[in-house]
């Protein structure tokens, strides 16, 4: 991916990590399974990406979750609109909303007017699957760094139960007075957080800063940390989604 000179460094490592990630999964990806699926209703997957990204550049991502219950999934890599970045000296670049610094901390600025128009824009694609006749259950919101954070927002202050969110090196991207807003449906939700303890980008104490955050709410959290991953998704980390999403699904029958 094209990076403007103008970037600062800690932005490039988000883009740049992230992409080596993806080349390691997909080389150690064993052959898919040729067992007969069972038949399962429609489920809809919808991965957020990270600052700088792009939905298409993360597609990858599908061809992993190789088991049969994923066949009638439909999955969504939407991009992120181009925008100045603050963090990044007002920089243009990909971004569902504004950062004001990196590395992340538990205690960063908030902008939170930026993360509730971007919420509305993914509780709208939801929306629309959950009109194309999916199961708000088998809905699965995922994404990693910005798009965790996003993740996160999303599920908690959409007014219905979905399957779960699944949030990679993220952060809070809010204040506590928005838990007011949660709905006892949306409070159903799971969520699963992943974080890297050499995360330099997103510390780990922001991701830790996750989980009494929302139990105080109500709100169920499973945080999983992996000593020595940076600011990318491990194999380790998707098989476990896989296997997190599919105890999930619900069946046709």
């Amino acid at each position: 991916m094209k990076s403007s000179t103008v970037l600062a460094k800690p932005i490039c490592l988000i883009v740049v990590s992230f992409g080596i990630t993806i080349s390691f999964v997909l080389l150690s990806q064993p052959n898919p399974s040729s067992k007969k699926p069972d038949p399962m209703a429609r489920s809809f997957v919808l991965w957020l990406h990270g600052l700088g990204d792009s939905g298409p550049a993360n597609e990858p991502i599908k061809t992993l979750f190789t088991s049969p219950e994923f066949k009638n999934t439909k999955w969504s890599f939407p991009s992120a609109p181009s925008s100045p970045v603050t963090c990044n000296y007002g920089a243009m670049m990909p971004s569902w909303f504004d950062i004001h610094e990196i590395p992340v901390t538990a205690d960063s600025p908030k902008d939170e007017g930026d993360v509730l128009k971007a919420v509305q824009n993914v509780h709208a694609m939801i929306d629309k699957e959950i009109a194309a006749g999916t199961n708000p259950n088998n809905v699965f919101v995922c994404g990693f760094s910005q798009g965790g954070a996003l993740t996160l927002a999303s599920v908690l202050l959409y007014p219905k139960t979905l399957g779960g969110g699944a949030v990679f090196s993220g952060w809070i991207p809010f204040n506590s007075s928005i838990l007011e807003r949660v709905t006892p449906d949306a409070k159903k939700t799971p969520i699963l957080w992943y974080h890297g303890m050499a995360d330099r980008t997103v510390l780990f104490e922001a991701g830790q800063a996750g989980p009494p955050f929302l139990e105080k709410a109500g709100l169920s959290c499973e945080f999983k940390a992996y000593p020595g991953l940076g600011h990318s998704i491990s194999h380790e980390e998707l098989l476990s989604l896989e296997s997190w999403i599919k105890s999930r699904l619900q069946s046709s029958s």
